[in-house]
């Protein structure tokens, strides 16, 4: 049993039985080894949740780094999306990412910057915007992935607007875009 085994086996815990009831006990039961083992990879289970949320993470994580020739705008909503896709790989990938800090992903996230500066992004808009986006993200997720019990669209009074959990996104991201467009100082930016 490596550190690797672990994470993949606790994932597939989460998504067999949910954030709430993944526990230590239940993962070295299903290891087949007696929980103070785990303890060897991980001293408690903050490292844990910690390990399995950069391995859910991968499929973003993994995602091409932008390129200088890149348009900043198409790039933006690519990451988010691909951000949005690898949280909804997992149940409660948005609950297990919350909070959660990405110390292996420092080096990505500096590059991204770099791009939108270099792109003619202001430094802090950039970091707002790509805060902004990451959070709405995380919320849009936490709600789709909560929306067991929602009402049905059908249902709704006329005048509340039926979005699809991709949709109201899409829009949602449209804005965040919109808005740092307004204080970017690249030539083309009325486009």
């Amino acid at each position: 049993m490596n550190r690797e085994t672990v994470v993949a086996e606790a994932l597939d815990l989460l998504d067999d039985v949910g954030l709430e009831t993944v526990s230590t006990r239940r993962l070295a039961k299903r290891l087949g080894v007696e929980q103070p083992s785990l303890y060897y990879h991980f001293k408690t289970k903050k490292d844990l949740l910690a390990a399995m949320a950069e391995a859910a993470m991968a499929p973003h994580s993994d995602a091409a780094l932008p390129e200088p020739e890149d348009d900043w705008r198409s790039w933006f909503l690519d990451n988010s999306r691909s951000f949005r896709r690898a949280l909804l790989l997992r149940r409660d990938g948005a609950r297990l990412h919350a909070g959660s800090t990405p110390t292996g992903d420092l080096e990505r996230i500096r590059r991204k910057m770099t791009f939108l500066v270099a792109s003619g992004v202001p430094e802090w808009q950039a970091q707002m915007a790509m805060l902004a986006a990451s959070r709405f993200t995380v919320g849009c997720v936490l709600e789709e992935q909560a929306d067991a019990d929602a009402p049905n669209p059908e249902d709704l009074p006329d005048d509340v607007p039926a979005l699809g959990h991709e949709a109201a996104f899409e829009a949602g991201l449209a804005l965040i875009l919109g808005g740092l467009e307004q204080h970017t100082a690249a030539p083309d930016a009325a486009h």
